[in-house]
């Protein structure tokens, strides 16, 4: 199956979609405590996430980088996510979409939310030929997203530590067995375009 080149895939369920990110203890244990992030989470700092599980794994080198040590799958409100995406400005200039890199600048520096497209990988962290949307959060869009968007935060630390295992012995079908089915994610017509997301995106389940 041809996988558009800009595409947003991820595990998402009727209200809820699941994204990534990765901190180190101290953050990362009182969140799941919680259920929410608390200090010594900085709501003060763009905070970025990924609803690419495969993505996240290579971001933080399978939970081995420092300061990435622990990683969190948190669920949050698809209505919250989608907010974000319509108050979203991509990281890069594009001519047809700004007119101008004035227009853009202005809207860089104002939008609470930058969204960039990243290339997918693979379970070997191989850069593969679509992408993955990164979504960066700063001011409202963090207050928010801590304290409205959020249902639920999991540690799964231990997943990613036994595929990086399985990996590293060659087994690469008992690792992939492990991996969160992540299907397109549909989305509104006009938010699709800001973001310049493929036009072809459905709710069918991509392979991995």
């Amino acid at each position: 199956m041809l996988v558009p080149a800009h595409q947003i895939r991820a595990r998402y369920s009727t209200d809820t979609i699941t994204v990534y990110q990765a901190y180190p203890p101290q953050i990362a244990l009182p969140a799941v405590t919680t259920g929410r992030f608390v200090a010594p989470f900085k709501r003060e700092r763009m905070t970025w996430i990924k609803p690419s599980f495969r993505w996240m794994m290579y971001r933080c080198g399978w939970a081995t980088k420092p300061g990435q040590e622990r990683v969190l799958s948190i669920d949050i409100t698809r209505e919250g996510f989608e907010w974000a995406l319509a108050r979203a400005c991509l990281s890069r200039y594009d001519r047809d979409l700004h007119g101008d890199k004035a227009t853009w600048s202005r809207q860089l520096k104002t939008s609470p939310v930058r969204v960039q497209w990243d290339p997918e990988r693979s379970l070997q962290l191989k850069a593969l030929p679509y992408r993955s949307l990164q979504v960066g959060l700063s001011g409202d869009a963090v207050d928010r997203y801590v304290d409205d968007w959020t249902v639920a935060i999991t540690d799964i630390t231990t997943t990613v530590q036994r595929m990086r295992e399985l990996l590293r012995r060659g087994d690469e079908s008992a690792a992939a067995a492990h991996l969160p089915v992540e299907r397109a994610y549909p989305l509104p017509a006009q938010i699709a375009t800001g973001l310049d997301a493929s036009p072809d995106i459905t709710a069918d389940e991509v392979p991995g």
